[in-house]
């Protein structure tokens, strides 16, 4: 028994578990990244038709010519051209080397002076100038030592002449070695030197000169650069009809790319290349859920999530089964942004954009050039998509010319930049710049056409659908005229307190007409039961008959009934809202007043004459509950004042703040405040007071002694036709 219990346990804890909604969002979610991950690795299976390990299985000829270029060959040009520039080099401190030469001299100048034997003077020269591989060693010692000081002194001052013409010159690393070096100071020199100084100039000269030109890495490397780009690329060109690839030919990059040239994708996916696109398509979706997350709560919901998917994956399907060697400039991007921007918003249109086209351009290797142009074409859409007026369907049309040129602007723009770099054919540049002008009004036809199915598809209410509902001529509203005309009436009133409130506050104002105008249609199952269509059938209150609680069973039943008959219409869920929400849990007070007057305070409870509810729970359904009140009230006031106007307002914002009506509503008391407001400003406007006209227009101004001057000619005719023809009445 215990056993038998512990499976119970276990069966009932793993339906919880695949029961729970956590668990069906994991399964959504790899669901939707396996899938999109198979129909971008898919297109890869053309070119695994035709290489396996990298080997050739049969012949591939080339369709068109092809040029392509051998990025090996080119690479090894380049490295060659920069390998043949020379350092570039820039001159260091020569006063460094000045001021070595100067030291020497004084240096000479002492030992000369110092009171010691001239053993000594001259060893210590020998160490000075370091002469001890010298062949004149002798000769230049003797000379420092003992030639007199002019003799001394124009030695040193040619030294320091010929040193300045050196450093002129400059000296590099590969001069300074001694045979070299020695040459370069005899080249130097300055004139009038006599041989003896030469030997003399050259000894001292050699222990202080050092290279003065040193090797800029930064000149050098822009050199290098220029050589590398001076270089042309090596094109190798297969003319129609050549063979790309022999059979059992290994691949090497320069076919892949001759390949790629011809259509074919050149990816050999195998089971790491499907993983790599697998977690693209994983941080992608990750990443996308996570802005939706914390910026866009509201549309977190099953049903926009899967038309997104859903579009997301038409998209990559469409990449896939494109012609090979077609531009990409034809996908359709502009139309998965519109769709996305009209079910959701532009923002998360344009966040969806740059996920898919991110996805798409790794895994079908498009070049940059296409992601940077359509990333920057869903910028302009978005901001064009937010400006679109949905009760024109034309404007949807215009958006996509609109998109088209800008498109034709980008693509010109990027090209133009290409040619400062490298050849670009003018006939590529045009045929992409009408693909991608025709791809925008393709778009927008695509868009507004598929629109009404996915509507359907996913029960997911556009502006345009609610424009379409919000025609008088719809079949449901013509027999609400027919049949309830004067709840039409109040509806359409009502319809323009909710739409005037919800632009006040920054709500859907055409959510709040349609819903107001369809929210009191569950009278249309007993138009009689209610007073505004008994005046116009001329009939007594069938309510007089019945006791308060089965009046109030027929009236709180209406929005129960509308919510049957907007599901035989089709309706949307989101007006079926509206029908439903409308009053809320609020009470039928006539018929609970009533009730206890006839049975007592102690026998009546305010729940058994309460509608059904739910309570609003949107900014557009809590301003219906409002209007629908307020235009029946002020309605069944007598000229009302503005006062009286505002008053009744307050009244009923009060009340149903106090009954807890607009609780689960997201109104502020600031929203609440601008409704009460644009309610007064637009019931003054149709409650207005009307001028009473005369009947007998010539005698009113015979009356008041209009001069004849006042009126012009047009003005006395007419009046004299009015005279003549009250005379031949009487």
């Amino acid at each position: 028994m215990v056993k038998l219990m512990n499976k119970n346990e276990i069966k009932e804890n793993i339906k919880e578990f695949f029961e729970s909604s956590n668990v069906h969002k994991i399964a959504a979610f790899f669901g939707f990244t396996i899938l999109f991950t198979a129909i971008v690795a898919s297109q890869n299976f053309f070119f695994q038709n035709i290489i396996e390990n990298g080997i050739s299985k049969r012949d591939v000829i080339a369709q068109k010519t092809l040029t392509v270029v051998d990025v090996k060959r080119t690479e090894q040009r380049r490295k060659e051209a920069s390998q043949k520039i020379e350092p570039v080099l820039a001159p260091a401190e020569d006063d460094f080397i000045k001021s070595n030469l100067q030291t020497l001299q004084s240096s000479i100048y002492k030992i000369r002076q110092k009171d010691v034997s001239d053993d000594v003077k001259k060893e210590e020269i020998e160490i000075l100038l370091d002469l001890t591989e010298n062949s004149k060693r002798d000769f230049i010692v003797n000379f420092l030592l003992k030639a007199d000081d002019n003799s001394l002194n124009e030695a040193f001052d040619k030294s320091t002449l010929t040193l300045s013409n050196i450093l002129r010159a400059g000296i590099t690393e590969k001069d300074y070695e001694r045979e070299n070096l020695e040459r370069i100071i005899v080249s130097n020199l300055v004139s009038n030197v006599s041989k003896r100084q030469v030997s003399v100039i050259t000894a001292l000269l050699e222990q202080v000169i050092v290279p003065n030109l040193v090797v800029d890495e930064f000149a050098t490397e822009i050199e290098r650069k220029n050589a590398q780009n001076s270089v042309k690329p090596y094109e190798v060109v297969f003319q129609k009809g050549d063979k790309i690839l022999f059979e059992g030919e290994p691949v090497t990059r320069l076919k892949r790319d001759a390949l790629r040239q011809a259509g074919y994708n050149v990816y050999e996916l195998n089971g790491h290349g499907l993983a790599a696109i697998f977690v693209i398509v994983f941080i992608g979706t990750f990443l996308f859920l996570a802005y939706m997350k914390y910026f866009e709560k509201e549309f977190l919901q099953p049903k926009y999530l899967s038309i997104i998917a859903f579009l997301s994956m038409l998209m990559a399907l469409t990449g896939v089964v494109v012609p090979t060697g077609t531009s990409p400039y034809i996908l359709p991007v502009p139309a998965f942004l519109i769709l996305i921007a009209i079910f959701t918003n532009p923002r998360i249109a344009f966040v969806a954009s740059i996920v898919l086209l991110s996805v798409m351009s790794v895994g079908y290797q498009y070049n940059i050039q296409y992601l940077v142009a359509f990333l920057l074409l869903s910028i302009l859409a978005s901001v064009a998509v937010s400006q679109i007026r949905y009760a024109e369907r034309v404007d949807l049309i215009k958006t996509g010319f609109n998109i088209g040129v800008a498109g034709v602007l980008i693509v010109l723009s990027i090209y133009i930049l290409e040619k400062c770099l490298i050849e670009v054919s003018n006939v590529l540049i045009l045929k992409d710049c009408a693909y991608i002008f025709i791809n925008g009004l393709i778009s927008a036809i695509l868009a507004s056409g598929s629109l009404p199915l996915f509507e359907s598809l996913f029960k997911i209410i556009t502006p345009y659908g609610l424009a379409e509902l919000g025609d008088h001529n719809q079949k449901l509203l013509k027999r609400l005229q027919m049949d309830a005309p004067g709840t039409y009436h109040h509806s359409l009133m009502v319809s323009n307190l909710c739409e005037a409130a919800a632009e006040a506050i920054g709500a859907d104002p055409i959510l709040a007409r349609v819903g107001a105008l369809y929210h009191d249609i569950g009278k249309l199952k007993r138009p009689l039961f209610f007073v505004e269509n008994q005046s116009y059938f001329l009939i007594e209150n069938p309510h007089n008959k019945f006791t308060p609680r089965i009046s109030k069973m027929i009236i709180t039943a209406h929005p129960k009934d509308g919510v049957e008959i907007a599901k035989e219409y089709r309706l949307p869920p989101v007006i079926q809202n509206f029908i439903l929400q409308h009053h809320g849990e609020g009470l039928a007070s006539y018929f609970y007043n009533q009730a206890v007057k006839e049975e007592g305070a102690d026998n009546v409870k305010e729940e058994q004459f309460r509608y059904t509810g739910p309570k609003p729970d949107m900014k557009e359904t809590a301003i219906l509950m409002i209007a629908d009140a307020v235009e029946s009230a002020v309605r069944s006031l007598k000229n009302p004042t503005t006062e009286e106007i505002d008053n009744m307002i307050d009244k009923i914002i009060v009340e149903r703040l106090n009954d807890g009506q607009l609780s689960d509503s997201p109104l502020t008391l600031k929203d609440i405040k601008t409704i009460a407001a644009t309610f007064s400003r637009i019931l003054r406007g149709m409650q207005h007071n009307r001028i009473k006209y005369q009947e007998n227009l010539p005698d009113e101004f015979k009356k008041i002694n209009m001069p004849a001057k006042l009126l012009d000619e047009d003005l006395e005719n007419k009046i004299k036709q009015l005279e003549e023809g009250n005379q031949n009445n009487e």
